[in-house]
């Protein structure tokens, strides 16, 4: 028998608490929410403080609770205070050079938030991801007749970009909406031999949550790429990657979203025949051959 430690045991009850999503109440749901997307909260605050923060009554968050298999609170918070037990990491070089670049005035400390923030984004988000996860995803992906990415918004030039990075050696790429269409329309003929990776964040784009809802109708492989565990697309799909989009600034970041991008293609590499690997070459040596690159000078 496998004794799993506290992270794991942290992540079997968000796995849970997302599989149980649509049998919760409303109320439920919320408090379900604020669990999913502040787990670190939960191993250190009480009944009372999670209640206040998800905007329940503690009663909700203990009926939650009981309801995917804890006997209280107390019993479905100890995953998490393991976690935090077993998980505490400090990065003192990091914080002082950050503090440093405070000290230079407004911009600096603007500039160090920026940075701060990427790079806890892209840390919280591989933190979270687990390797089997995203193998899985890439073999889904090289198996598939076609892969249809989405992003609308922001995320249309990271869907564009990966799609863009995908066909220098695979064909069965498609990066939509097409111009002049709509994401259903596109997935029209699309099946179960077909993958669509869709990828949306707060506030949640319509067309890409009605795309995932009739391919899932299609029997088409979702894959979804959003900011949180209770995200619609995440919780309907066959595959999912939460990311971390926090910025001090009006815009979400993309940062996190690309490195899942980039990390997922270079799996779907890595599993694919070698034949891919040796089309990359004869993309990229053709371009030399055509001129479209500048030549370094010898």
């Amino acid at each position: 028998m496998s004794i799993m430690n506290g992270t794991d045991m942290s992540k079997s009850v968000l796995d849970r608490l997302s599989d149980e999503w649509d049998a919760l109440t409303p109320e439920a749901q919320k408090a379900a929410r604020y669990v999913l997307e502040n787990p670190s909260d939960v191993g250190v605050s009480t009944v009372r403080e999670i209640a206040e923060a998800a905007n329940v009554k503690p009663n909700t968050i203990v009926r939650m609770a009981r309801q995917i298999g804890f006997e209280g609170y107390d019993d479905f918070r100890t995953p998490f205070r393991d976690a935090i037990r077993q998980g505490a990491v400090s990065f003192p070089e990091r914080a002082r050079w950050l503090q440093d670049i405070r000290k230079s005035g407004e911009l600096g400390r603007l500039y160090a938030d920026m940075v701060g923030s990427a790079i806890r984004n892209i840390e919280e988000t591989f933190a979270a991801i687990d390797e089997d996860a995203l193998k899985n995803a890439a073999e889904v992906i090289w198996n598939s007749r076609q892969v249809f990415t989405l992003g609308v918004g922001v995320n249309n030039s990271n869907a564009r970009n990966f799609t863009y990075l995908a066909s220098t050696g695979m064909k069965q790429f498609h990066a939509i909406p097409r111009s002049g269409s709509t994401p259903v329309d596109d997935l029209a003929w699309a099946n179960d031999q077909d993958v669509l990776i869709a990828m949306t964040s707060r506030p949640y784009r319509r067309e890409v949550v009605d795309a995932v809802r009739i391919a899932k109708e299609q029997g088409i492989t979702v894959i979804a790429i959003s900011d949180s565990p209770a995200s619609p697309i995440v919780l309907a799909a066959d595959h999912s990657f939460v990311v971390r989009i926090d910025t001090p600034q009006f815009f979400p970041s993309s940062v996190s979203t690309i490195a899942v991008l980039e990390t997922l293609l270079s799996l779907v590499i890595s599993v694919a025949s070698d034949e891919i690997v040796e089309r990359v070459e004869q993309f990229h040596q053709r371009r030399h051959q055509l001129g479209i690159y500048m030549e370094e000078p010898e």
